[in-house]
Formats: C-alpha cells, sequence, structure tokens
C-alpha cells in the first residue's frame, strides 16, 4: 500500500494540545481540543512506511449531530454544507489513524448516516486511502424517544461498523463474540430442545446478537440511571461500547475516541483492559473523563447473556423450564 499524504500542519496543529495521561496498565490519554488539530499530532496516528497507516486498532466515534445542542464552547448548529465538510474531515483524519484490518465504527442519526456510508467506501485519493469495508449496518434502539406529532417517533441510532482492508493479508480483522453471545429465542421463548444438542459450534442456546441492539442496560441514559453524567443529552450506554469492544478488539489492542463526550468509550476501553486515547474539545469535559475513567465502569458485564427476546416465554413444563434455565 502507498505511503499516505500527512495532513498539511497549520501553526495551530503544530503547537502540543494539553493532554492528561493514567499510566496504567493500560495507559490512557485524554487531549483537550479539535480532534482535526489534534490527530495529526498523535504519533500512534501517523502513517507508517510499512503500511502507509497508524497503528489505531479501533476507532469509535459518537460525533456532535448538528442538531442545535449547547455544547460547551461547541457550534452545534452548522450550516449543512459546513457540517458535511467537518465530517469528510474528521473520517479521513481517523482513517489514516486505523491501521490495516483494524475497526472503525461510527454512531450517527438519520441526518447524514447515508452519506457517512458512500464517504467511507471511497477511497481518498489525497490521503492513498483505501475505501472501508462495510461489516454491519447496526441499530441501537431505545423506547425513550422524544414525542412528536408529524412524523413516526424516532428511537433509534445508526452504529455503523467498517474494516479497513488489508490488500498484503498480514493483518486480520479481530471478531470475537465469545463474551457477548445471547440466549436464542429458541432457548428462552420455545424451549427447544434442539438448541440444546446443535452442532454449528455455537455453546447450547445461545447466538451473535442481532444486528439491532436493545434490552436491560441499553435503554438511553436518562433520569435518575446511575451511568448518567449531567450534561450530555445523548450519553450511550456502557453496554453499547462493551459489545463493540469486545467483539473488535483484543486485550492490549490501541482504542481511539475523537468525541470524548461524557466519556464512556474510555472507562469501557480502560476496564477492559485496552489502551486508550480520547480527544475532547472541552476542557471541563475532559476532566470529568479522567476522573469517570479512574472511578471505573458501573454497569459493566451486566447486559451481556441477557435475553433480548421480545415475546413471553410459552407455557411449558417446570421440569422443561429448569433444563433451560442456565442456558
Amino acid at each position: 500500500m502507498p505511503t499516505a499524504t500527512k495532513p498539511k500542519r497549520t501553526a495551530q496543529r503544530a503547537k502540543a494540545f494539553p493532554c492528561t495521561s493514567i499510566k496504567g496498565p493500560p495507559e490512557a490519554r485524554v487531549y483537550i481540543g479539535d480532534c482535526r488539530d489534534i490527530i495529526p499530532t498523535i504519533s500512534d496516528c501517523q502513517p507508517t512506511k510499512e503500511t502507509g497507516a497508524g497503528v489505531v486498532d479501533l476507532v469509535f466515534a459518537d460525533p456532535p449531530f448538528n442538531w442545535n445542542r449547547a455544547y460547551d464552547k461547541w457550534e452545534d448548529n452548522m450550516p449543512r454544507e459546513d457540517f458535511l465538510e467537518f465530517t469528510y474531515q474528521w473520517l479521513n483524519l481517523c482513517r489514516i489513524a486505523l491501521r490495516p484490518g483494524g475497526a472503525f465504527w461510527v454512531n450517527i442519526p438519520d441526518d447524514t448516516a447515508a452519506e457517512i456510508v458512500v464517504h467511507l467506501k471511497k477511497e481518498d485519493d489525497k490521503n492513498n486511502q483505501p475505501g472501508l469495508e462495510m461489516i454491519n449496518w447496526c441499530i441501537w434502539h431505545y423506547r425513550f424517544g422524544q414525542n412528536t406529532k408529524s412524523r413516526f417517533i424516532n428511537s433509534k441510532v445508526h452504529a455503523l461498523y467498517f474494516v479497513k482492508p488489508d490488500p498484503t493479508g498480514t493483518f486480520e480483522r479481530t471478531w470475537d463474540t465469545s463474551e457477548i453471545l445471547e440466549p436464542t429465542d429458541r432457548a428462552t421463548t420455545y424451549f427447544d430442545p434442539r438448541t440444546l444438542s446443535k452442532r454449528d459450534g455455537m455453546p447450547a442456546g445461545k447466538r451473535v446478537p442481532l444486528d439491532v441492539w436493545y434490552g436491560p442496560y441499553w435503554g438511553r441514559i436518562q433520569g435518575n440511571n446511575k451511568e448518567r453524567r449531567h450534561g450530555h443529552d445523548n450519553q450511550l450506554p456502557e453496554a453499547y461500547l462493551e459489545r463493540v469492544i469486545l467483539a473488535t478488539s483484543k486485550p492490549g489492542d490501541l482504542v481511539m475516541d475523537p468525541f470524548l463526550g461524557s466519556g464512556t468509550t474510555g472507562v469501557v476501553a480502560h476496564a477492559l483492559n485496552r489502551r486508550f486515547i480520547g480527544t475532547e474539545f472541552s476542557k471541563d469535559n475532559a476532566a470529568r473523563c479522567i476522573q469517570r475513567i479512574k472511578a471505573g465502569p458501573v454497569n459493566l458485564g451486566k447486559a451481556r447473556g441477557v435475553s433480548t427476546a421480545i415475546h413471553q416465554a410459552r407455557s411449558t413444563s417446570e421440569k422443561t423450564r429448569q433444563t433451560f434455565r442456565n442456558v
């Protein structure tokens, strides 16, 4: 693969940005400023001669949605063209930082999901970067949507999962679902005995999660939820990041979040023994993120193995129920 062209460095980008580190292990770093300025200054994000890419194993991005939210020092009401240009700029920088075979996740609403998919699938000729392969278009579904009268109530956000191709075959995509398997509907709803003797390589009564994510611990973080950090209307649940990080990275891998916000990516990555880089525009938010990473998660692991079946279990004998109770 050709060596990537480094983005032009302005005087703003050349200066050092404030950074707070947790030495670990694992190490966590939180930089303060605009991710478009910071990423080109981080050595792990710079293209190497061998691969033409950085060494980040997993990028998770939950950017501003341009919904006119009252962010600290951030203008969240850009003209559409300006917002798309901003979006393409940070996407390109994250793509350079991502190693071949690395995972790129974007959490985004309907407004710009299609544009992001089209952009990331295309090659970035200017920076000699390949188009990414889309693995899944997942949906994070929640029941606490804002009430509307003129259209259907929005109850989802898109979780877009891409992988950076490696034409040399040197780097492999990380995919490990062993810790995130969930009970099948056949086991929890129908108590089908065939699930106990299946031969597809999965544990009895288990499956890889569906591409629509919901269930206990998956709702929007509202009210007196223990995970809630005030001032973050669109805070993601720990269960979301837990699934992403466990399935598409390994212990010791480097995870990056260019829009750290409330710090969920950092706290989950650190708790799961992943190294972490985060950038955050707000100095106050960044300080709270560091505190949260040090304190650790509050619901990690609680959503694992929980059934997401939406139908009540069919009545059957207590003996049969007992057989499936530990599935």
